[in-house]
């Protein structure tokens, strides 16, 4: 008797002492999840150990994931992917003096080089890239959030957004776009945002800016139509690439230009010739170098705030996903059908 109960307890201290992950053992565009019971990480200075309730998919994840380490931002494999979470902290590591075990948090805090990611039961988050979810929210809207709405926040305060300004985002239906035209309107802005159909439209209309659609309306015809020619004062855009030049031309003179997309070879001369200011966005740089990571707890406190205030809600795409359908959730962010955030739940 007393031999099984020694171990039913062995048992017990090891099922404890495990979680659930789903894994990449290899990189490639047919790359699959592979469910695993791994260690579960311990609690460390200056992190919390989170019990996960839900990840969201990024389209940096999908890149990971297909690319591998063409990305020099690729973890070695087996790796756990996945940056954004929400979820309740279980444990406190020496010198967290701002969060307790039992409270809600939500975060981007792994899933690139050597930072375990959210595709699991637990994380041990880096207490500086994480805060307080906010009480209105549930745990799937939080957990789309972080990445997205951190890019969102820095590329505007970057850009020097003001009350009053004519704030265009290109692609307002889209992760970051349908944030940042948020909060270019909670920070008192006219916004603008363009779209390339009725379903992506009537989003950004409904979201409370003013939808242009780019597939019948030239630039020239629509800062004409919204500016009287002169241009936006702020571009947000989180289209890049071959799109800044739309972004261009549609700023105003000694205009800003914020993107989230510039890995491209590009004939700066519009730029030139108008002055603008052009602000490239990569939020992963406080994660993949360990800088200023406290910047990121500061927006991620603030972002809490206002979703609190009604200044902000993140949209989810009508698809829901359990862990170990995450294979099929990362298909969904690449058809390109999803409206909103794609959302994992544990």
């Amino acid at each position: 008797m007393c031999m099984e109960t020694a171990k039913d307890k062995q048992f017990q201290a090891d099922r404890e002492n495990k979680m659930k992950a789903m894994l990449i053992n290899a990189y490639g565009e047919n790359a699959t999840f592979e469910a695993a019971d791994i260690a579960k990480p311990k609690v460390k200075a200056g992190h919390v150990l989170v019990k996960i309730a839900a990840s969201s998919v990024n389209t940096v994840d999908t890149m990971i994931r297909n690319m591998g380490k063409d990305l020099p931002l690729s973890p070695d494999t087996p790796a756990i992917l996945g940056m954004d979470f929400a979820g309740t902290v279980e444990a406190v590591g020496d010198g967290v003096k701002d969060y307790s075990v039992g409270d809600e948090v939500y975060g981007c805090a792994g899933g690139l080089a050597d930072l375990p990611g959210t595709l699991a039961e637990y994380i041990v988050a880096d207490s500086n890239l994480i805060a307080h979810k906010a009480k209105n929210l549930s745990m799937r809207e939080a957990a789309a959030l972080p990445l997205v709405a951190i890019t969102a926040y820095e590329g505007l305060k970057r850009a020097g957004i003001q009350q009053g300004q004519k704030v265009l985002v290109h692609g307002g239906s889209g992760g970051v776009g349908h944030v940042a035209l948020q909060l270019a309107k909670h920070w008192g802005a006219e916004v603008y945002s363009t779209g390339g159909g009725e379903k992506q439209l009537a989003l950004i209309e409904q979201l409370g800016a003013t939808g242009i659609n780019y597939k019948t309306e030239t630039v020239e015809q629509y800062v004409a139509k919204h500016t009287g020619g002169a241009g936006f004062d702020v571009v947000f855009d989180s289209v890049g690439g071959a799109n800044l030049t739309n972004s261009f031309e549609a700023a105003a003179l000694n205009g800003q230009v914020a993107t989230t997309v510039s890995m491209c070879e590009l004939d700066l001369t519009p730029a030139h010739f108008k002055g603008l200011s052009l602000h490239v966005v990569f939020m992963l740089i406080p994660m993949l170098h360990n800088f200023r990571r406290e910047q990121h707890a500061e927006i991620l406190r603030d972002l809490a705030q206002i979703c609190e205030s009604g200044g902000l809600k993140p949209v989810l795409d009508e698809e829901q996903f359990t862990l170990e359908q995450v294979g099929q959730a990362y298909a969904r962010l690449e058809s390109g059908k999803a409206m909103g955030k794609v959302v994992v739940e544990n």
